[in-house]
């Protein structure tokens, strides 16, 4: 309860209680406080509780308080006393807390007002609230925790956190007790401000050992009546010190590891332990090995102890690792140990292959047995991992042999052909006998060398060609192509054409062949019908020698070509026949009148014959048979028919083009002879025939003509189309591709190549790609179509195949084991020389040298040695092999001895390992020996020993004990045995002393041992030099210094430099202000001397901060003077080592600043006023408070300049607003009265309010209009309630006086009511016109208007209004001369001997309108003769333009229009009829009829027949070109996607039939069509003889098949296209 009743306390101080002194109510008028009341009552008192009887302390009735409107004002602060009026008495409203409401300022009251009103009165009351003892003490935190050191000194002094009471005097905070109190005791420190500031005091050192942590419990008091307390518990951990260093719990640590094993593998995990806490006991681990690659090998976890591997293994280089470890603490005590690592061996290398001797080529009729390749295999693995054996690939003619140890070779097996395997790739692959086993291969790249063992062979054992007749001598036939399986100048076929004799002529009359490339070219044209096939033979014959050689027959057969016309064999034509048949009157149907018998000597379809009736007097009398040109009667013969009836019969073949013949067959329809020889005396000449003829030749003249005329206008139209098409849907020229009819390929070929391709193009618009058509001849094989090409297939100018061009899209691979390998030989480690025969190790010789011997020196003489004349080294090109090792050793082969080549130091060539020796081989050949030879290395003490660091650097705690050990790094000799590491020295020895231990390796550990307790006061840093010797003669040593610097021990507490600090501060001085340092001293070093700086947690410090290192105390929130004028503040200090030695205090005095703004209340204000008020009256009355004191809360308000008011200030802080002057509400509505008032502070400070005044309207202001006058104007004619214009009145008055109200003033216009012409609104001053109104009878009128405002009384104002008439074209002209009457014929005569100028008459019109509507124009409309006359545009006047002469006509009629000029203009027509002579009479007989006018009427019907002409024949053209566009793209569908070909086909003389119906081979015919507008796509092809594979672009979607009817794949509307179509068999 006590915690939360603090709490609310101090949320409550944080308010506005504070600021209820001096506060007032708001009141119209201001009076004087009238009296004061005093009361004290307790805290906590119960809701309703009596204070005490107001109206009686007043001296007030109750009557007075209920009229007055009694009521209480605390301003904006919480009421926690209420006004009773029924019994005029106070009472408590809501409970009191005193801790809220003042928090600890005494005394604490309650300050506010009774208001009364009607007159105005207020009284002030004091109620004093005291305090009770209601909170018991309490701590912020409920524990408090310390670490100590066991270190410290006693009467270290540890400031403990203040207990908090809310409480006041003899009820607040009195005393503090401490318990148990076996180590520490309690001091109590009174302030200035009352509060007690309580230190705990070391009284006897603490031990850790005995007690680690210590618990103690802090009591506060205080002194009210009960007595309440408050606990906080303090828990105190003792720090340790470092007086233990660590131990291993083993000296020498073993294990295992397999080489190659991966990064990461953990080796063991070391431990060790120090009895020691916290940091003292933190056991760091690292690896001492400085002199061999240890940290590139293995890795420490410094704080784990995991040894991990972090480098590679190899067992072959070392097989044991040993590891030197420290193990450290903090306090930079150590221990050491070891690591011993074994490495177990893995299979992990591979056979090395060396290839030693190697024949790139043998012939291929080499013997078996022969060696082709010697090859040595090493593996550095030892054992099972170590041995090797070695194996080729299969099915070669090859084995592979082992010779000796680790030496294999390679020979031949079996014969060797170079026309089955030109080349081998012999994969030599040798395998370990390790467990998992590895392996290595070389491969070997052996070439057959050829020998001319095989005569060419021909592709084929015949060839046949085709040549069609009338062929061009030199056309290629075909091509005949031998292959010879040899190479080279083996294989180079030439091809010659063998003797022989066709019908007794040679064969080299008829056809050549080229040598080179076995091209067949004829060299005659060939006539099918003189010979039809022949036969010959070619051979043959390779380049080798001697050559070789072999024939192939060739036979080539002529085709027909339709070079020959039909002949007609009967009837027979001479020039004297006159009939060559009779038909009897009685012959049926079907009679058989004669046949036409005709031959062709063509062949084939060539020799098919078809009769056609071309011509007949009467063609429904007879017809021809079609094949077998029978004429034959279609229906029965009557009387009726002539007797002479002649018949014209073509004849034509079948070829392609067709050729033909005509014969004339005359019948007489007879039954006797005398009847036909009476009709045809004259038949020969056939007068009426020729009659007929020429008619039919004008008729047939005058149609071709028409179809001309025709045929131009829809070639024009298809351009036109075309263009069109090509423009919208493809935008590109593309070339222009010949059309090849549907079901025909070229077979012809007119060139010197076999082959013809025909290449069509349509897959999409502006496409370059697409699949092609083509024929081929029966000597095409292999055909491959490239899909990826973009390019475009053109026909062979050249005698080179497209097969033989290497960047073709045909491609035929001919010779694959001509593929050279350009992979070179593999790995050449230990490369020997090159042998045919290999012998066995004949000896071995070993020597002994010292390292460092000079270049040159004599090792040995190896001839002697090993029993060798000085001559075979030379012989046998003797030299030495050591593989990838350096060359420390070369051979003198005239001297035969061994020498030193380059400088030998054993530690770089063996580091430790002993014995260190060179082995090497010396190789001789002819025959091949080679030789072992080993030279022992032996070493000198050319090394001292050396330390890898100059210097070592120690850092020990001055606590550190005896005894304590540190590891030291070893030095390192590269010699080995004797003239190794031997000792170590160490001086001076004043603290430290030296141990060495020797390993069970032979290497010695070093340590050094605190023998006596150091001491950093007298000795901060101890230099010692450590000395290495080694056991050689000269003996040879190595020194390393070592610093050590004496840590320090945490042994005193800091002390501060004064007990108290004083400064000040400004009131909201920004955050961050410095406001004084603190400083302390502790004579400890680093962290043990480093002082820190705290405040304890309060009210107060919330508000400062101290650094925590350097004691600048800092200002972190808001102070305020008026709050609080003075702070005091304990500040703690402390050292790293938990000694919190000493505190003192700071006293910040607050220094007030002119940090409030004046605070303007409005007491009384008026929001409106009439602008008739009285000049003094009070509007605005105002309190000012400000509290600052002294001249900051001095304060002086004013206001705006240039308005009716005026600020009076009436008592102190009272203001009072008053008129100064007349208001206007028509000049100001509204005022906003901006009040400012400023203190006297430095800098002054001000607030502002703005009141917001409406002045009240009076009715003082008569509406006044816009203008003085009004003018506006409307157009005659127009409709009734048309809005004329607007009449606007403003009154600056506001509201109901504002409002206006137009009212037509009563007059008359003309003695009408002007009412009846015009009417106004009265809301909106609208005028609109009542009637139409005529500009012909009224042109302005005027009336006024009235504007009256809504005010009582109402106030007007009125205006003039000017109506304006405009006119309007309403009327046309009126013609007054000439006068138009029915039975004038001639209102004006002209003399011929009238000049020019001559005035015939004028034309007189008038137009009621006005302005440029009454503006006439006159106009020669039509006159008889338009030369003679004209009219003046402006005044009518007819006038002579010429001369009149006599040819004029008499008649003279003249049409005039009078126009005026409005808009849109009104005319008048007038004929004026003028009569040109001499005389009256002439006039007369002359004007009987003028007003026919017939010879006008005549031209007019003429014009209508013209007219009616043109448009027919326009009509008809039209229809013409539509006609002809409609059945141009009806023959397009039809023959692009939908048409049926006809029954018999058409044969161009190059192309095939492809149905399958001729004599010819079948050749294919692929055509895509893939347009943008195509909806299905053709395909038609036949079957090649000859043909084998045909593979077409796998790109396309659709799918191809053979043709296995007649019916055309043309008639399928929805044929699919087929991509890829195979035939493997071909037909001879």
């Amino acid at each position: 309860m006590g915690l939360k009743r603090g709490s609310c306390c101090r949320e409550m101080s944080d308010g506005t209680m504070r600021r209820q002194v001096l506060l007032f109510i708001s009141v119209l008028s201001l009076g004087s406080v009238l009296g004061q009341v005093s009361y004290s009552i307790p805290e906590e008192m119960a809701k309703g509780s009596l204070v005490g009887n107001i109206a009686q302390d007043l001296g007030l009735d109750v009557k007075r308080l209920k009229s007055g409107k009694a009521r209480i004002y605390t301003g904006d602060s919480a009421e926690y006393i209420e006004l009773n009026k029924e019994r005029g008495v106070l009472t408590v409203k809501e409970r009191i807390d005193r801790e809220a409401l003042c928090g600890r300022m005494t005394p604490c009251a309650l300050h506010f007002q009774i208001i009364l009103e009607n007159p105005m009165e207020f009284y002030s009351i004091t109620v004093e609230v005291t305090d009770v003892n209601d909170n018991a003490p309490i701590f912020k935190r409920s524990e408090m925790k310390f670490k100590i050191s066991e270190s410290a000194i006693t009467g270290a002094i540890f400031v403990l956190e203040q207990a908090m009471d809310q409480d006041v005097g003899v009820n607040g905070l009195q005393s503090y007790s401490l318990k148990p109190t076996d180590n520490f005791v309690l001091k109590v420190q009174s302030q200035a401000d009352g509060g007690k500031m309580v230190e705990m005091v070391l009284q006897k050192p603490l031990d850790r050992e005995k007690q680690d942590h210590l618990s103690l419990v802090l009591t506060a008091i205080d002194g009210g009546e009960p007595q309440l307390t408050g606990t906080v518990q303090i828990h105190i951990s003792v720090l340790d010190v470092n007086d233990n260093a660590p131990v291993f719990t083993q000296k020498i640590y073993k294990s295992t590891l397999r080489e190659n094993s991966p990064v990461g593998t953990l080796i063991m995990t070391i431990s060790a332990s120090d009895s020691d806490e916290g940091s003292n006991g933190k056991i760091t681990y690292s690896i001492l090995n400085s002199n061999d690659d240890m940290s590139e090998l293995f890795e420490m976890n410094g704080e784990t102890g995991e040894v991990r591997l972090i480098g590679n293994t190899d067992y072959e280089k070392t097989r044991q690792y040993q590891i030197h470890v420290q193990a450290s603490d903090e306090g930079g005590l150590t221990d050491s140990c070891k690591i011993m690592v074994e490495i177990f061996d893995t299979n992990d290398n591979t056979p090395a292959i060396n290839v030693m001797s190697k024949s790139s080529v043998v012939a291929e009729d080499i013997q078996p047995g022969t060696v082709v390749t010697m090859i040595n295999v090493q593996d550095p693995d030892s054992g099972e991992n170590g041995k090797v054996q070695c194996s080729i690939n299969d099915n070669i003619p090859f084995i592979i042999t082992s010779t000796s140890n680790n030496f294999f070779s390679l020979v031949t097996d079996s014969d060797l052909d170079r026309e089955r395997d030109s080349e081998y790739n012999i994969s030599v692959t040798c395998s370990d006998e390790g467990v998992p086993s590895l392996s290595s291969s070389v491969t070997l790249t052996l070439q057959i060398s050829d020998v001319n063992d095989n005569a060419p062979v021909f592709e084929r054992s015949s060839y046949e060609a085709y040549i069609v007749e009338n062929n061009t001598p030199g056309l290629s036939v075909f091509t005949v192509k031998a292959r010879d399986a040899d190479w080279n100048q083996n294989a180079r076929v030439s091809y010659i054409l063998e003797d022989s004799s066709i019908n007794g002529v040679s064969a080299s009359s008829y056809v050549s062949v080229s040598a080179d490339s076995g091209v067949i070219h004829a060299v005659r044209s060939f006539d099918y019908e003189q010979i039809k096939d022949f036969h010959f033979r070619v051979k043959a014959q390779d380049g080798g020698s001697p050559p070789l050689s072999s024939n192939v027959t060739v036979k080539i057969m002529i085709q027909d070509q339709n070079d020959n016309a039909p002949q007609v064999l009967y009837p027979v034509q001479t020039g004297g026949s006159l009939v060559a048949e009779i038909v009897p009157r009685s012959a049926d149907v079907g009679y058989l009148v004669t046949k036409v018998v005709a031959v062709d000597v063509d062949s084939g379809q060539n020799a098919w014959l078809s009769y056609k009736l071309q011509k007949a007097t009467d063609r429904a009398l007879f017809e021809v048979g079609l094949q077998n040109g029978e004429i034959r009667t279609i229906r029965q013969v009557t009387d009726k028919d002539v007797v002479k009836q002649r018949l014209t019969v073509v004849v034509e073949d079948n070829g392609q083009p067709s050729r033909s013949a005509t014969v004339n067959v005359n019948v007489a329809v007879a039954d006797s002879f005398p009847e036909v020889l009476s009709e045809f005396t004259d038949f020969t000449h056939d007068k009426e025939y020729n009659d007929n003829l020429t008619f039919y030749l004008v008729l047939a003249l005058a149609v071709v003509s028409f179809l001309f005329i025709t045929c131009l206008v829809v070639i024009i139209s298809v351009k036109i189309y075309r263009w069109r098409q090509s423009r919208i849907l493809y935008h590109s020229n593309l070339p222009v591709i010949p059309y090849y009819p549907p079901r025909y390929s070229d077979t012809l070929g007119t060139g010197t190549l076999q082959h013809v391709y025909n290449y069509e193009v349509c897959r999409t618009t502006d496409s370059r790609k697409s699949d092609c058509k083509f024929g081929t001849v029966g000597s095409q094989n292999v055909l491959i179509m490239d899909p990826s090409s973009t390019g475009t297939m053109q026909r062979i100018q050249s005698e080179k195949s497209i097969l033989d061009e290497p960047d073709s899209p045909i491609e035929v691979s001919d010779f694959p084991h001509l593929k050279m390998s350009t992979r070179t030989m593999g790995r050449q480690v230990l490369l020997f020389i090159s042998i045919l025969s290999l012998s066995s190790v004949l000896g071995q010789v070993s020597y002994s040298i010292p390292e460092e011997m000079v270049k040159g020196a004599l090792i040995g003489n190896i001839a002697q040695d090993l029993g060798l004349d000085v001559k075979r080294l030379k012989t046998g090109k003797a030299s030495i092999y050591t593989g990838d090792g350096a060359e420390y050793i070369e051979l003198n082969k005239e001297r035969g001895v061994l020498l030193v080549k380059e400088r030998i130091d054993r530690e770089a060539l063996c580091g430790e390992t002993t014995p260190c020796a060179l082995h090497f081989q010396m190789i001789l050949e002819n025959p091949m020996e080679f030789y072992t030879v080993t030279i022992e290395i032996m070493d000198i003490n050319d090394n001292p020993p050396t330390f890898e660091r100059g210097e070592i650097k120690y850092e020990i705690s001055e606590s550190a004990l005896a005894g304590a050990r540190f590891a030291m790094e070893k030095a390192i000799d590269d010699d080995v045995g004797v003239n190794g590491l031997h000792s170590y020295t160490l001086k001076p020895t004043d603290n430290f002393i030296l141990k060495t231990i020797n390993r069970g390796d032979g290497s010695k550990n070093v340590e050094m041992v605190l023998q006596k307790q150091l001491d950093r006061e007298k000795h901060e840093h101890i230099s010692l030099v450590l000395t290495a010797v080694d056991g050689g003669d000269p003996q040879l040593s190595g020194t390393m210094q070592i610093l050590i610097t004496v840590l320090d021990a945490n042994d005193n507490a800091p002390i501060c430099s004064k007990p108290e600090y004083k400064a000040s501060v400004t009131e909201n001085a920004p955050r961050g202000t410095v406001i004084t340092t603190v400083s302390a001293t502790d004579i400890d070093k680093d962290n043990n001397g480093k002082v820190t700086y705290m405040i304890p947690k309060s009210g107060a410090a919330s508000l400062f901060q101290i650094d925590i290192d350097n004691g600048v105390l800092t200002l972190t929130g808001n102070i305020d003077y008026e709050k609080r004028k003075f702070y005091e503040l304990d500040v703690q200090v402390a050292d790293q080592g938990g000694l919190r030695a000493d505190a003192c205090k700071v006293i910040v005095e607050v220094l007030d600043a002119n940090d409030n703004k004046p605070s303007i209340n409005v007491m009384s204000k008026s929001n409106s006023i009439s602008e008739n008020v009285k000049l003094g009256t009070v509007v605005t009355m105002l309190n000012i408070q400000d509290p600052d004191s002294n001249d900051n809360g001095k304060v002086q308000c004013v206001i705006d300049e240039n308005i009716p008011f005026a600020m009076k200030s009436t008592t102190n802080n009272f203001f009072t607003v008053v008129t100064d002057s007349e208001l206007d509400r028509e000049r100001a509505s509204e005022y906003n009265i901006s009040v400012t008032c400023s203190d006297e502070g430095v800098p002054s400070l001000s607030s502002s309010v703005t009141l917001t005044l409406q002045i009240s309207d009076v009715n003082d202001n008569a509406p006044v209009f816009e203008r003085s006058s009004y003018e506006a104007y409307i157009v005659e004619n127009n409709t009734p309630g048309l809005s004329v214009f607007t009449v606007n009145a403003r009154d600056a008055d506001w509201n109901q006086n504002a409002r206006v109200s137009y009212i037509l003033e009563d007059s008359s216009v003309n003695g009408v009511p002007v009412s009846s012409y015009v009417s106004v609104s009265a809301d909106s001053g609208v005028i609109h016109a009542v009637r139409s109104f005529d500009y012909e009878q009224i042109k302005d009128f005027q009336f006024l208007v009235k504007a009256q405002d809504g005010g009582s009384p109402p106030l007007s104002s009125n205006v003039s209004v000017k109506i304006m008439i405009q006119d309007q074209n309403d009327n046309g002209p009126q013609v007054l001369y000439p006068v138009q009457t029915g039975g004038s014929l001639v209102a004006e005569m002209v003399p011929r001997s009238a000049d020019v100028g001559y005035l015939v008459t004028k034309v007189v019109a008038v137009d009621v309108d006005s302005g440029q509507n009454a503006w006439l124009s006159y106009k020669l409309q039509k006159a008889t003769d338009r030369a003679l006359f004209e009219v003046g545009l402006q005044n009518g006047e007819i006038r002579t333009i010429r001369q009149v002469t006599d040819k004029d006509a008499v008649k003279q009629r003249l049409t005039v229009v009078v126009e005026d000029n409005g808009q849109p203009s009104r005319s008048a027509t007038v004929n004026v009829n003028v009569a040109v002579a001499d005389s009256f009479p002439e006039v007369l007989s002359e004007f009987t009829d003028f007003t026919h006018d017939k010879e006008y009427n005549d031209n007019l019907t003429f014009y209508l027949v013209l007219a009616l002409a043109v448009v027919s024949f326009l009509f008809i053209t039209c229809l013409v070109v539509i006609i002809s566009v409609k059945i141009y793209r009806w023959r397009q569908s039809r023959i692009l996607y939908h048409s049926n070909l006809p029954v018999i086909p058409y044969y161009p003389p190059r192309y095939s039939d492809t149905l399958g119906t001729g004599t010819l081979q079948h050749v294919y015919n692929y055509e895509v069509c893939r347009t943008t507008d195509s909806r299905k796509s053709d395909c038609k092809f036949g079957t090649v003889g000859s043909q084998n594979v045909l593979i077409m672009d796998p790109s396309s979607t659709g799918t191809m098949q053979r043709i296995q009817s007649e019916k055309s794949i043309l008639d399928e509307p929805d044929s699919p296209i087929e991509v890829r179509y195979i035939k493997p068999n071909p037909v001879v």
